[in-house]
């Protein structure tokens, strides 16, 4: 039987529980705060429910994978795991010390793996002492519903971790892209100059964030407008991934918009806070 150890159990670390549970692996799911697993099982069972609503599996089915999540508050639960997807905060600093711990808990086998949206695999894989079995899963938000996850190779990863990575993907009915190691990778490198620029328009007086994001939707048959994605991201998600792209890349084109600095300063964060540019009552 397979096991993943899934670190972080927010928007991103419990979709990704759900997907390997749901694909017939052996979860533990941790997180220093109970309260954030009784939350994250409880959203599991949610997403569960509305999936088999829409037809998509069944009751028992659903019960099969919720039972095969084990939550944890100890890291040293993720001993034992073939892989260890971390999910925690877009924080250098906090990644880098879970890794190491990581190193010294995981099997000597194990790929350990970030879901990081925008900071280097190779500085997250210099914690450790096996570098070469270092590798970033970025999966998409909503996790089991968007298809792609983009799979980052750091400058010494092994060919035979990144092939088995892609292999695991492809078991959890996702698709897998591999990219090379960059500040953003392809998808936020690419997205979020977008999104920053929607967010200088609104912030010049350009236009109001509902016709920004009718331009998008309209115009260029985006399902979703730049500022309700920057909302479900979470703004201060958008924040940092800017700066490590103007710390990395350039700092002029990449710089942040003020409003969004704002914001995050605000506590408007978008869906999870309640308020970002739109209004939100779920």
């Amino acid at each position: 039987m397979s096991k993943v150890a899934v670190v972080g159990a927010g928007t991103m670390g419990n979709g990704i529980a759900h997907v390997f549970a749901q694909h017939g692996w052996d979860v533990v799911l941790v997180d220093t705060s109970q309260e954030a697993l009784d939350r994250a099982i409880k959203t599991i069972a949610t997403n569960i429910e509305k999936l088999v609503k829409k037809g998509v599996g069944s009751r028992e089915s659903g019960a099969g994978t919720l039972a095969r999540i084990k939550p944890s508050t100890l890291l040293d639960a993720a001993k034992g795991a073939e892989i260890v997807v971390e999910a925690v905060s877009e924080n250098p600093d906090i990644k880098f010390d879970i890794f190491e711990e990581l190193d010294r808990l995981a099997p000597t086998g194990a790929i350990l793996a970030s879901n990081t949206s925008s900071i280097s695999i190779t500085e997250i894989a210099k914690q450790t002492r096996r570098p070469e079995r270092v590798i970033g899963m970025h999966f998409m938000n909503p996790v089991p519903l968007m298809p792609l996850v983009e799979i980052v190779r750091g400058r010494v990863t092994g060919d035979e971790v990144v092939a088995k990575t892609v292999e695991i993907t492809k078991q959890l009915e996702k698709t897998p892209v591999v990219v090379n190691d960059a500040p953003g990778f392809v998808s936020n490198r690419v997205l979020m100059p977008m999104i920053n620029e929607a967010i200088f328009c609104v912030d010049e007086g350009v236009a109001t964030p509902e016709a920004v994001d009718q331009v998008m939707q309209l115009g260029m048959n985006h399902p979703l407008g730049p500022l309700a994605l920057a909302d479900l991201i979470g703004l201060d998600v958008c924040l940092a991934i800017m700066k490590v792209l103007q710390d990395g890349l350039d700092a002029h084109k990449y710089r942040p918009a003020p409003l969004l600095e704002k914001m995050v300063a605000n506590g408007q964060l978008g869906r999870k806070s309640g308020r970002g540019f739109y209004v939100y009552r779920d």
